[in-house]
């Protein structure tokens, strides 16, 4: 299979990049930028952003898209959540995505720990993007997270329901996610809930499509769709590199659906962007 030339990105430089990345490794803080492999890295580090990953760099959970390490689960860092607030403070942003791994492994799934790290931010003043594993749909870990009070919750479907076994871990399914954003968006109707979608498993447009609309039913505001790209060798085979039009076609389906802000190319990502997901659309939130 032909790699299109979108699959060539350059590698991270520059002072800005360089002062990120110092300020990342001194607070001994993790990046899904670099664990994920981001294809982006280099341009949102070198504007000056990052979406830290907390609660370790490890995951419990396996899905066979992702290059973050599975297993052997680490200590929290207790004082994390102040790293955190510390290098986004040094950064000077006005808008802070946090993300984690997934814990399985502790009793709350590591509920506490994220909320306490987006309350640390928040104090700042500046706006907080959490986006967050499912909690196995438990709705008093959810609630742990929101009491934080993020103003965009996002969470993933990733794929269309029918690969979602393929995929991503047997603990995470398609309805689960769904379940997640539905009952943010019910109990806690002030946030805006963002999700993402990756084309290039051999989805149909047709299965887009009905992906969308269980978005939109569920309440969704913000969609990102983008291209997966094979990490490395141990993750699975990309099945199609979608072209330009296909994704502007999407995205067009997208808005006509009726979310508020839609992102659609071969290397968005959920992060991608985030603040200008937030602020194009004059979102007000509480």
């Amino acid at each position: 299979m032909q790699r299109p030339d979108y699959v060539k990105v350059k590698l991270p430089s520059g002072p800005t990049f360089n002062n990120v990345n110092g300020l990342v490794r001194s607070n001994s803080l993790h990046t899904v930028c670099e664990e994920a492999r981001c294809p982006n890295l280099s341009e949102c580090w070198s504007s000056g952003t990052a979406t830290f990953m907390i609660l370790g760099k490890n995951c419990s959970r396996g899905c066979r898209f992702c290059s973050v390490t599975h297993g052997r689960m680490e200590d929290l860092d207790p004082l994390e959540p102040v790293k955190v607030k510390n290098a986004v403070m040094s950064m000077g942003v006005k808008y802070a995505v946090i993300t984690s791994v997934d814990r399985d492994d502790l009793q709350d799934q590591g509920a506490s720990h994220y909320a306490e790290t987006i309350k640390q931010v928040k104090s700042l003043g500046i706006r907080v993007e959490a986006l967050v594993p499912d909690f196995r749909m438990e709705k008093n870990l959810i609630d742990i997270v929101m009491q934080s009070h993020p103003d965009v919750l996002a969470h993933n479907v990733e794929t269309v329901e029918r690969l979602t076994p393929m995929i991503r871990d047997p603990r995470a399914s398609y309805i689960q996610s769904l379940s997640v954003l539905s009952y943010v968006n019910e109990q806690w109707p002030g946030v805006v809930t963002k999700s993402s979608i990756m084309l290039g498993h051999g989805e149909t447009d047709d299965e887009i499509s009905t992906t969308m609309d269980d978005l939109i039913q569920r309440g969704v505001k913000i969609l990102t769709i983008g291209q997966y790209l094979r990490p490395s060798k141990l993750q699975l085979e990309v099945k199609e590199y979608n072209s330009a039009e296909r994704f502007k076609r999407l995205e067009k389906l997208g808005y006509e659906k009726g979310f508020r802000f839609v992102a659609s190319g071969p290397l968005v990502r959920t992060s991608y962007r985030a603040f200008e997901a937030w602020a194009s659309q004059n979102i007000t939130l509480n």
